[in-house]
C-alpha cells in the first residue's frame, strides 16, 4: 500500500480524532477516553483486534496529556491515589460502593489494607487511569 493510498483513511481519523497534534483541551481528552473505552466495549474480547493498534496510538497521546495536566501525585501509594483521585472528582467514601464499605475504604486510604484486584478494576474503570497506577 502506497502512502497516497493511506493518506485518505488517514485523514477521515485524524478529522474525527485529532491525532496529529497533542490534545487540545479537556474536551478533546474526554473525546479520545470515550474513543477508547467504546474500542474496549466493542472489541475488549477480542486483543488482535485491528483497532487496537489505533487505541495505542490514542492511549499514548492520552498519557502525554496526562503528565502535563493532570500529573500523579509523587510516590503515590494505592491510598494515597485514591485519596488524591476522589478529592479531584469531589467523592466521599460513600461514593465508592463498588470498592466496599467506608470503613474499607477508610483503612485502604490509611494504608492498613491493599487493593485486591476487583477494587482496582472498579476504580480503573471510574477514574479512567491504568489498574497499574493502583500498584504499589
Amino acid at each position: 500500500m502506497s502512502v497516497i493510498e493511506l493518506l485518505e483513511p488517514w485523514a477521515a481519523i485524524n478529522a474525527a480524532l485529532g491525532l496529529a497534534a497533542p490534545i487540545r483541551d479537556e474536551a478533546h481528552y474526554a473525546e479520545l477516553l470515550a474513543f477508547v473505552d467504546e474500542a474496549f466495549e466493542r472489541f475488549g474480547s477480542d486483543d488482535a483486534h485491528p483497532i487496537f493498534g489505533l487505541v495505542s496510538v490514542v492511549a499514548d497521546r492520552i498519557r502525554e496529556y496526562e503528565d502535563k495536566a493532570h500529573p500523579w501525585p509523587d510516590a503515590a501509594t494505592p491510598g494515597s491515589l485514591l485519596a488524591y483521585l476522589m478529592t479531584e472528582h469531589g467523592l466521599r467514601q460513600a461514593d465508592l460502593p463498588e470498592v466496599g464499605t467506608q470503613s474499607v475504604i477508610s483503612e485502604i486510604i490509611a494504608g492498613k489494607r491493599a487493593l485486591n484486584l476487583r477494587q482496582v478494576k472498579s476504580l480503573a474503570k471510574r477514574f479512567h487511569v491504568p489498574m497499574d497506577a493502583f500498584a504499589v
